[in-house]
């Protein structure tokens, strides 16, 4: 499964959050974003549990105040 986790980073925070969030198991992708979030990471897992456990990953960097989940649903089989 494929989700982007969309994150809300302090001022001046927003490369590192970038740079320590591809260092976690599962994100494959992390970029520094202009907008109403600050980072996107690019996140590939196989169970929900272990989405949740790469989303208490990246809320504990320094830096990060919050993240929104967008998980990618996978077209249908057969189309």
């Amino acid at each position: 499964m494929e989700a982007y986790v969309l994150i809300d980073a302090d001022p001046g925070s927003i490369w590192d959050v970038a740079e320590s969030a591809v260092k976690i198991k599962g994100v494959k992708k992390a970029h520094a974003v202009a907008g109403q979030f600050d980072t996107v990471a690019f996140v590939e897992f196989t169970k929900m549990d272990d989405l949740g456990k790469i989303l208490e990953r990246i809320l504990r960097l320094k830096g990060v105040c919050r993240t929104q989940t967008l998980i990618a649903i996978p077209p249908a089989i057969g189309k």
